[in-house]
């Protein structure tokens, strides 16, 4: 009787240690508030091992791993240890944010160069696009990211054809046909996005009607803009005091007029700055022409350092709804997002109805000015 009676009490105090951890769980999930719109988050595994306490994911919905390459007609993981390492620690930051998709990005600046060769034959797309599924059901992601940085356009060391026009294309039949007989397998949704050229050039070398129909999500690269003078690299709109086409709106515009959902475009934020010196010391550097590149840095780098210092000074193009500094000692031009700008660009998601935001990249915010300005005002 005595040892049945310790038993029952034992049991009792399991099921009650049971009810908490699952009451805890519980209470830790719904601490993460459902987002209407989503908030991709570029993170690079290009540095090493990913610091465990950099990201927050309850700020996110979509954890974009930057990059996996494209090796002989295959997607291939170039720093194995540390990349297999990072995808664990970013699988399991969905115990913090239940809610979370993470995703390989393929491609990229550096290694879009054998995309235009993997996708020129039946045989080369079927095989990448195994091999990339397989990378996703290993370490039970959410999915695949592409980025193919120069489809049917010249890119520096970069191979390119006009049949990358219709192969683009047909690359992302072959994935979504292979991530649909993992989501069979497991269940699971899995995701097909795609990161691109936020211009008009690029809906002319692809088939984005097409392709927006495969894909879940495209992420509309609105930065990097430049010229010869010195411009705003992702600003929101046309800037009155430039003669340049590239900026966020038009951008997201020509992707409209291609064909694709609005509800599908993702619109990109800069947590980075560009930076170029020029030629002459006028009043705000805006406009003036580029003699060379210079350190733009992160954002944090950027308001920690540099807004604080007196050889900068800090303006706002409202035309653009654009943020820079200028130095008229060095002559250095800074173009980069910050808090006011962010705030434009949710504005201007909500009112085109799009599905978000992105970044790139998250190391560059590491004191979250800008991830949480991107929450307080986009939901």
């Amino acid at each position: 009787m005595t040892t049945n009676l310790k038993f029952s009490k034992a049991l009792r105090l399991a099921g009650v240690l049971t009810c908490l951890i699952l009451a805890f769980y519980t209470a830790n999930a719904q601490k993460v508030k459902q987002k209407k719109h989503v908030i991709i988050g570029y993170v690079g595994g290009f540095r090493g091992l990913l610091d465990t306490n950099m990201v927050d994911a309850k700020k996110l919905t979509h954890i974009n791993y930057a990059f996996v390459d494209v090796q002989r007609n295959r997607a291939s993981l170039r720093f194995r240890r540390t990349d297999t390492a990072n995808f664990k620690y970013l699988v399991g930051l969905k115990k913090k944010n239940p809610a979370l998709k993470v995703l390989i990005s393929i491609g990229g600046w550096s290694w879009s160069k054998n995309f235009s060769d993997m996708a020129l034959t039946d045989t080369g797309r079927k095989a990448f696009a195994v091999s990339a599924v397989d990378i996703v059901r290993r370490f039970k992601m959410d999915g695949v990211d592409i980025d193919w940085e120069y489809p049917n356009a010249y890119g520096d060391g970069n191979k390119y054809r006009p049949e990358d026009k219709v192969n683009f294309t047909l690359m992302f039949v072959e994935l979504r046909a292979e991530l649909d007989k993992l989501e069979k397998e497991t269940g699971q949704k899995q995701l097909l996005t795609a990161a691109v050229g936020a211009f008009k050039r690029f809906t002319q070398n692809t088939e984005m009607d097409k392709v927006g129909k495969l894909l879940d999500y495209i992420n509309l690269m609105t930065y990097d803009y430049g010229a010869d003078l010195a411009v705003h690299h992702t600003g929101l709109y046309a800037s009155k005091y430039l003669k340049t086409e590239n900026n966020s709106d038009a951008g997201t515009q020509a992707f409209i007029d291609a064909g694709v959902p609005r509800e599908k475009l993702v619109l990109g934020m800069a947590f980075y700055g560009r930076s170029v010196r020029v030629s002459d010391s006028t009043k705000t550097g805006l406009g003036s022409k580029s003699l060379e590149r210079m350190r733009g840095g992160s954002y944090t780098f950027i308001k920690d350092s540099l807004e604080a210092n007196k050889d900068f000074k800090y303006y706002r193009d409202k035309s653009a709804q654009a943020p820079y500094l200028y130095n008229t000692v060095t002559r250095q031009f800074i173009s980069f997002d910050d808090e006011w700008s962010i705030k434009k660009k949710c504005k201007y998601v909500k009112r085109q109805g799009m599905a978000g935001v992105m970044f790139w990249e998250y190391a560059d915010d590491k004191k979250g000015y800008l991830l949480d300005a991107a929450n307080g005002h986009l939901d």
